[in-house]
């Protein structure tokens, strides 16, 4: 006589592994009732679709951004899926945000993916839910940042994640952190200040502001000086400590943050997006 699983028994099985109801009655039939053997029938299950969905693009996904209680430390991290469909599934970005909460506690995505997920590794419930959900899932960014204060911001949907560090923890400091990160998630710049923009970028505008010149036929002497003004303006326009504050378009990042506090200064950020 072959074996039937109960509605119990098969909503326990659900619960434990978030596959569907057809899947988990299919694995508790083949397990003969054994709950255990049901949950590794349905991770190899997982395994195989995995195994077949790698060469897939996980281009869609949540972007999380967190910071613990302490606050001093924060991280952003994507889980990535296929589908948009998939990506705003409330089941998916709760797990998104469980794996964001562990995330706090590393340094690295080798230490995040080996860690304990209710009785197995993230890297093996992201295997499961593989098999559960038929998209190729994946940790993609994993950025962490420490600092005397930080605060995080999470936009569009979950599409973008960022984290804003300060130089101190004052009062007032954990409301502007978050303004911070909010204008980093919104304008992206390219690095904190004149002095931590990559060379090659440097270069590059410079190249692009000669060229123009050239093209409207500014004079060779003259080319190398105007180059250098609009490059300040580009320092100006795309660092964060010299970009106009969005909340009120007139103020420097930099000169709000000192509102706070004549002292305070942005000491670093962190910003992923979709």
């Amino acid at each position: 006589m072959s074996y039937k699983a109960t509605a119990a028994e098969v909503g326990k099985l659900r619960n434990a592994t978030g596959a569907g109801m057809m899947d988990s009655k299919k694995a508790l039939v083949e397990a003969e009732g054994d709950f255990d053997k049901a949950i590794e029938i349905l991770r190899k299950q997982g395994q195989k679709v995995a195994a077949k969905r790698a060469d897939r693009d996980s281009t869609e996904g949540a972007v999380i951004a967190k910071v613990n209680a302490e606050q001093t430390k924060g991280i952003v991290i994507s889980l990535n899926c296929e589908t948009d469909f998939v990506a705003k599934n409330d089941a998916f970005v709760a797990m998104a945000h469980e794996i964001a909460d562990l995330a706090l506690n590393f340094n690295s995505k080798e230490e995040l993916l080996a860690a304990d997920y209710n009785g197995i590794s993230v890297e093996e419930k992201l295997t499961e839910q593989t098999g559960v959900i038929g998209e190729k899932i994946e940790v993609g960014s994993f950025q962490v940042i420490e600092g005397a204060l930080v605060n995080a911001y999470i936009h569009a949907g979950n599409k973008i994640g960022a984290v804003a560090a300060l130089s101190a923890n004052v009062e007032g400091a954990s409301d502007v952190a978050k303004e911070i990160a909010m204008q980093v998630a919104a304008m992206n710049p390219v690095a904190l200040d004149e002095t931590s923009v990559a060379q090659s970028v440097i270069d590059t505008e410079l190249e692009i502001a000669k060229d123009q010149l050239r093209q409207e036929g500014k004079p060779e002497n003259m080319i190398e000086n105007i180059a250098k003004g609009k490059l300040q303006k580009f320092f100006k326009e795309n660092t964060l400590v010299h970009q106009m504050f969005i909340k009120d378009g007139k103020t420097s990042v930099q000169d709000h943050v000192k509102t706070v506090n004549a002292d305070l200064k942005v000491a670093g950020y962190i910003r992923y997006s979709l």
